[in-house]
């Protein structure tokens, strides 16, 4: 497949998930819409982003997993707190 080609299927791709995600809340009542949830196992939301669920996305020091859901959006991001666990007892 060519670069080109590749790019656009990743573009749509994503596009299709974040449409999917949009659709669940939409086909909710608007009181019971929360804007949060998972569609095909990935996690998404869509509400503001503050500023503390920003740093925990990138910095969560409680969380063992390495990677924690989007502060907004569709995905995950990784949590530098456990990588920097993870290197520190690797010395």
């Amino acid at each position: 497949m060519n670069r080109q080609l590749r790019k656009n299927v990743v573009l749509v791709a994503a596009g299709a998930v974040v449409a999917a995600a949009l659709a669940k809340e939409l086909r909710k009542p608007s009181k019971a819409r929360t804007w949060t949830g998972r569609v095909f196992g990935l996690p998404y939301d869509f509400r503001r982003p503050t500023p503390e669920r920003i740093a925990r996305e990138f910095w969560d020091p409680d969380s063992d997993a390495f990677f924690t859901p989007h502060a907004f959006g569709v995905g995950y991001g990784l949590n530098l707190a456990r990588v920097t666990r993870v290197l520190r007892r690797s010395r």
